[in-house]
Order: structure tokens, then sequence, then C-alpha cells
């Protein structure tokens, strides 16, 4: 699995699928996206992605890596379209959510999917509690977390067809089958992060979470709600879906409302203007 590149009009979207995930995870929203005019970049990011065949518990680098990628590609079309706006599942959101934080004016619109600010939703194991145990010792680099029922999907029939692919594949449309101990250490830095400068993300805001959500509770969905300074932000919750709501029973609504969003924020969009020479 590598990038997907979607090609489209003048105005671009950088997706950015979630923690030891693939493109795969964002490609159903990134259709839409370009079929609705955009053109659309979804990074393999890596040592934060998953390519078949790596080893999870080697091949995750610093989160400070991951953004300094996330930095390039957003402006690699930032250099080449009249506006970006990103869209994040997961670590993904939290990936946006620092970008905003420190680059708001230059993002036209943001749209956090099951934004992971906590490790809190039902299925997550009591013992992952005790991981920040092993973080500073050798075993964060030797550890790794297997993915477990429901593999953040509700749709029974996808949900057999993930479990199948892990237990004969390193990885699926869902990721990698592991999670290396390191890649959560990793994510919970730039959680810690993100955390301490919500109130800095001044750009359109589109937060979607599911209510089921195994993976995080809506606590985090809420966090950014009432933190973020954007006042144009907008808040669904969805009630047929678990924690990957970009490949779920309402994968539909997820891009129909990020289309619709991001629609109506470059309506308003004005780029900076540039100095003169």
């Amino acid at each position: 699995m590598r990038s997907i590149e979607l090609s489209g009009g003048p105005h671009a979207v950088l997706a950015l699928h979630g923690l030891l995930g693939n493109p795969l995870e964002m490609q159903f929203v990134g259709r839409k996206l370009q079929r609705a005019g955009y053109s659309v970049t979804i990074p393999l990011i890596p040592g934060y992605g998953y390519a078949s065949g790596q080893n999870t518990s080697f091949a995750t680098t610093r989160s400070e890596q991951w953004y300094d990628e996330v930095q390039r590609q957003f402006d690699t079309l930032k250099r080449n379209h009249d506006s970006v706006s990103v869209v994040g599942l997961c670590i993904g959101a939290v990936l946006a959510l620092r970008l905003a934080s420190e680059r708001s004016d230059e993002i036209a619109a943001l749209s956090l999917l099951a934004t992971t600010l906590s490790y809190d939703g039902w299925s997550i194991p009591k013992y992952r509690f005790l991981l920040p145990l092993a973080y500073y010792t050798p075993a964060r680099y030797l550890y790794s977390y297997k993915e477990r029922y429901p593999f953040g999907i509700k749709n029974a029939n996808l949900r057999k067809w993930i479990a199948r692919e892990m237990e004969v594949s390193t990885s699926s449309a869902a990721g990698a089958a592991r999670l290396s101990a390191e890649g959560i250490f990793q994510a919970d830095r730039l959680i810690r992060r993100v955390r301490k400068t919500l109130a800095t993300v001044r750009c359109p805001t589109l937060i979607m979470h599911a209510e089921e959500d195994d993976v995080a509770t809506p606590k985090s969905a809420d966090l950014v709600e009432r933190s973020i300074a954007s006042t144009m932000k907008k808040k669904i919750i969805l009630h047929d879906s678990y924690h990957i709501i970009t490949l779920d029973n309402e994968k539909e609504l997820v891009a129909s409302e990020t289309v619709g969003f991001f629609d109506q924020a470059i309506q308003s969009w004005r780029q900076p203007e540039k100095k003169s020479a």
C-alpha cells in the first residue's frame, strides 16, 4: 500500500489516516471529495502508517517526524492549490489539530473524525493503562498490542472480512494487525501536546464521532468542541458506527458531511495576500 493521489480542482484536501493504519482507511472519503471537485492526497507517512510486510515492533518513528511529514505534505499542496483543507481519522485527527494549532490561518477547513485524545473506549483492555510503566524501559520497543474485536467496525460483514485478513496477513483496510507499544507511546506524547494547544485552533472545524466508539468515547469530541476558538464549528454524533467511521455503516454520511462542510468553508475562504515583491 502506497500513498493515494486523487487529482481534482484548485482546492485541495490532505487526508490523514490513523496510527499504523493505511490510506485505504480514507479512500472512500477521498473519492467523494474528488467527485466534488477537490484534489486529494492521502499519504502513507513513514513510521506512522503501516505498509504490509513491515515489522510493527520496530517501524515506528517519533511523533515529531510524523508531524514534519504532515507539514511537508501540506506545504506541497499549498504551493499548488488555492486552498488546503485537512481531514483526519483517530490520531490523524490529532495530527490535524496540531497543524491547525500552529497554522490555522493557512487551513481552509478541518474535518476531525473519531478524534482520539484519550484511549477510553469500551474495547480498550484494562491493562492498556499499565503500558506507561513500560514506556521508559526497553520493553516499549519489543512489546506490541494485538488488534482485537471489534476492530473499530460495527458492520458485521466488514468486521468478519477484517478479522480474516488479520489472521492470514499483517494488515487489512483497517490497519496493522498489531500496534507497537512505541507507537502508542508516541501517540500519547502527541495527544498531551495537542490538548494544551486546542484554544489556538481557529479555522472552520467539523467534528464527527461515534456514540459507541470502541477506542475513544465522545468525550474527546466534546473536549475539542469546547476548547477550540473556531467561530465556525459543527459536531455530529453518529449512532450506527464504532471507531473507524470512514469504513463503517455511516461512511456515506461522514463523506457527505465533510464535503458539505468544506464547500461551505471554501465559499468564505480568503487566501492571505502575498506581499509585494
